[in-house]
């Protein structure tokens, strides 16, 4: 099936594109550990029917999932490419256990000069791994002749496989490239703030168009709109930008992109941008109701999975459906 997998992995990032060419991308990894044991069948559960008015603490964010182990569990053996959005830690938490199993072939990165001092680990230091950053920091460091291949891509890159086929015609695995620019990956090098410098992407497959946010801020979706807003209008799914936390920003893109469904990380309830898509009538989504979802891009309309069966149900029983994605 070709889908698009959106994982609940505590407080950060981790999606998966199973594309039709049969290639595999992750972007992001969270609550990533080793896995030696063959994990049972995930269950899907059907909630193509949604609302704005599914509400309620289904208490999901309790029983994260292991990428690792959920990869695995859905007969993926190898990683095309990796697309590390920004070089935050909740977004490359388990990096190396990732890279360990699955050995993805292209590592794609922002160019930034980011760096982590000896009192961000340790006791009252980061809760994330040292020996995942030092891993990143080898990646980064690595040439684009090394393995895996290391790309700096900005945006309106085009290339082989991400965006053009072999034949060199636009299409390949419909991934393109939405920011950052080299001026806002300088930033926020300049300034240490660097979810300015997060890759924003489009994804186009089979008539859908769905935006990966990353942790993506203000000066970014300026130059998104910008650009590219003719491509952006009324797109069928987000994966909404800081993982939907509020973080002082405008959400005046939402006007532009209005998306028939948005995607929620978890955050604390009070920390979620909930009325910016209210206000709109904009339906979404959060891991903490869902678990984990599943889109199916080979149908239109996309069909939505989830992992919970008591988010599924109340969504399913509904008087107010949207329908498809």
């Amino acid at each position: 099936m070709e889908a698009i997998h959106f994982l609940n992995v505590n407080n950060g990032d981790c999606s998966i594109i199973e594309h039709n060419s049969g290639r595999v991308t992750v972007i992001d990894v969270c609550n990533a550990k080793p896995s030696s044991s063959i994990v049972s069948q995930m269950e899907m559960f059907i909630a193509k029917a949604y609302t704005t008015g599914t509400q309620g603490n289904f208490q999901q964010k309790e029983h994260p999932v292991n990428p690792i182990a959920y990869l695995q569990d859905h007969g993926i053996s190898s990683i095309f490419r990796y697309i590390l959005t920004h070089p935050d830690m909740d977004h490359m938490d388990g990096i190396k256990a990732l890279f360990t199993e699955f050995s993805p072939f292209n590592f794609w990165d922002t160019g930034n000069h980011k760096e982590m001092s000896s009192s961000s680990w340790g006791e009252g230091g980061s809760q994330y791994s040292k020996e995942d950053w030092d891993f990143y920091k080898s990646l980064r460091n690595s040439g684009p002749g090394g393995f895996p291949k290391r790309l700096t891509l900005l945006s309106g890159a085009t290339g082989k496989y991400w965006n053009m086929t072999e034949e060199g015609t636009m299409g390949g695995d419909g991934l393109y490239i939405l920011a950052p620019t080299q001026e806002l990956v300088d930033a926020a090098n300049n300034s240490d703030e660097y979810n300015d410098c997060s890759y924003v992407l489009l994804y186009y497959t089979n008539g859908h168009r769905i935006v990966f946010g990353g942790d993506s801020h203000n000066n970014t979706w300026e130059h998104v709109l910008d650009k590219y807003a003719d491509c952006l209008e009324d797109i069928d799914l987000l994966i909404a930008p800081h993982h939907g936390r509020s973080s002082g920003r405008s959400y005046n893109f939402l006007d532009v992109l209005r998306p028939k469904l948005t995607f929620f990380g978890n955050a604390p309830s009070k920390y979620l941008a909930y009325n910016a898509w209210r206000y709109r009538k904009l339906p979404f989504v959060t891991n903490n109701q869902a678990n984990c979802m599943v889109v199916d891009t080979s149908q239109r309309p996309m069909n939505l999975y989830v992992t919970n069966k008591s988010f599924a149900n109340r969504a399913i029983a509904s008087k107010f459906i949207i329908g498809g994605v």
